[in-house]
């Protein structure tokens, strides 16, 4: 750590741990390389919370080198020894999850009651499915497909990991892309954003006080344009995983392209959220608000755009926006506080810019505005409810990222669906009826990896989480994900213990 910053020991007491600086490399922290430095904000007050050394091109390379060296006795460990030391980690996780929760929330301006129920919980969680997961890595069963050969096929580990993670879920995507990987035997480098580092590095301080070798979990912190891209061609990183927008994930895919690496791409989502008029309005309202206010709307599956089949389009828009107008907005330590700020004040005047340019084509019926008084420091943006806005328009189509839904309605059912799958995303989705053919239509007919009915957000564990379309490709959670860093080999056996002659006569001809 450069310096500490303004934030009081009880909002942050596990500041002190950074004091060695906040790269983690073959098991201890240390300072960047490059020279710059990169102020940690508390978005909900505009204080410094630290500043910290940028890691450089150098660290990339010495992080690819530890993990490099530990991969060997990583995937040669056998997964029952891999499962021991993810349900350490997990346990030791447990441990820390208040410290755990009080870092996301102040680096990211979550309610605090979000992050101990939800972000924590299910980090914990995940790492426990993980550890369980390690024992069943299992290939195809040994057959004779040919002959007198036997067949069968091996799942082996990749190698080193190149990971980069978004600020929204810092520590729950650190654990979706850290478990599953090093789970299946590989090693990792890890690039957090910038603006939220700290969690990511106390999830590899925990791995490594679990007992995890050194350098099977690594964490490098700087740019993505310099640390970022330098992890994602490096010769010696065999698989990239990215999780981000759809604009930079076509940078990073172009990059990984030149030394043909696997990808695995989570990018950005504009979840439709279909209501039809045999709908329990009570529950739709409830969701829309849920599901688009969930994590201040930071949330590539948030519900962004609700068709509502017409007979219920205008009492679903009055009472939307009415439940909206009842949300607490505060200070993420605060017990009353519901919503907390964006991320930074650039994040929250680029959704204010939406909403604003929405105004010559749409109706803004509930928010649209930044609140005044104790929140003003704060990147603070009213819930906000835009009605009647045409299908192609920008608020519509555009990946926002900010409080704010956007309400259409549509008339036949065929309507509604078109119009949920008129985007280039195709991340996630809901559908919302009491009639089981209808949502098992949707179900089938929305491009989307995932569509909840009559609900939107949950996850699980042990359940499979990615896109389609410009959404990317890949899983991450469950044991679909597990499976994504895995490479599959064919072993075949000549069960005959004989020379074949006739087979070598095939290729080569008499001799």
């Amino acid at each position: 750590m450069h310096r500490p910053g303004t934030a009081t020991p009880e909002r942050f007491p596990a500041q002190e741990r950074f004091a060695e600086g906040a790269q983690f490399v073959a098991g201890r922290l240390t300072k960047g390389t490059s020279g710059r430095t990169h102020a940690v904000i508390d978005p909900a007050t505009g204080e410094e919370v630290l500043t910290y050394e940028l890691a450089g091109r150098e660290d990339v390379d010495a992080a690819v080198a530890a993990a490099r060296a530990a991969f060997p006795g990583w995937a040669g460990a056998t997964p029952g020894e891999r499962s021991d030391a993810l349900h350490r980690f997990a346990a030791v996780l447990a441990e820390r999850a208040e410290d755990f929760a009080r870092a996301e929330s102040l680096q990211c301006g979550k309610p605090l009651k979000l992050t101990r129920e939800f972000d924590v919980p299910g980090t914990i969680d995940n790492t426990a499915f993980f550890a369980g997961a390690a024992r069943h890595l299992q290939g195809q069963a040994a057959a004779e497909y040919s002959g007198d050969h036997t067949s069968y096929v091996r799942r082996e580990p990749i190698g080193v990991i190149g990971s980069i993670a978004p600020w929204n879920y810092p520590l729950q995507m650190a654990a979706w892309k850290i478990l599953p990987a090093i789970a299946a035997g590989n090693t990792i480098v890890l690039k957090p954003a910038e603006p939220t580092p700290l969690t990511s590095l106390m999830f590899a301080r925990a791995a490594t006080d679990a007992g995890l070798p050194d350098g099977v979990i690594n964490v490098v912190t700087g740019t993505g344009k310099e640390a970022g891209e330098h992890l994602v061609g490096h010769p010696d990183v065999a698989m990239t995983s990215f999780t981000g927008s759809t604009g930079v994930g076509r940078r990073v895919a172009e990059i990984a392209t030149a030394t043909v690496k696997r990808l695995h791409l989570e990018l950005g989502g504009k979840a439709p959220f279909v209501v039809f008029d045999d709908a329990d309005l009570d529950a739709a309202v409830n969701g829309a608000v849920a599901g688009a206010l969930i994590n201040t709307g930071q949330d590539c599956t948030a519900a962004t755009r609700a068709y509502v089949q017409r007979p219920l389009y205008e009492e679903f828009v009055a009472r939307t926006a009415a439940l909206m107008e009842t949300v607490r907005l505060g200070d993420p330590f605060a017990a009353g506080t519901d919503l907390g700020p964006l991320i930074s004040h650039v994040q929250r005047d680029r959704v204010a810019g939406f909403v604003d340019r929405a105004r010559a084509y749409a109706r803004v019926v509930t928010g649209g505005e930044a609140p005044q008084g104790d929140l003003k420091r704060g990147a603070y943006y009213r819930p906000t409810l835009v009605a009647d806005a045409p299908q192609d328009s920008e608020i519509v189509q555009a990946e926002i990222f900010g409080p704010v839904l956007v309400v259409l309605p549509f008339d036949s059912d065929d309507e509604g669906i078109a119009l949920a799958n008129d985007t280039p995303y195709g991340l996630a989705a809901s559908a919302w009826s009491r009639d089981v053919y209808r949502t098992g239509r949707a179900t089938r007919e929305i491009k989307a990896g995932c569509v909840w009915v009559n609900d939107h957000i949950p996850i699980i564990s042990e359940m499979p989480h990615g896109g389609y379309k410009s959404s990317g490709f890949g899983k991450d959670m469950s044991a679909y994900s597990f499976e994504e860093y895995t490479q599959v080999k064919h072993v075949m056996f000549d069960n005959t213990a004989v020379v074949r002659k006739d087979w070598h006569r095939t290729i080569f001809g008499d001799r």
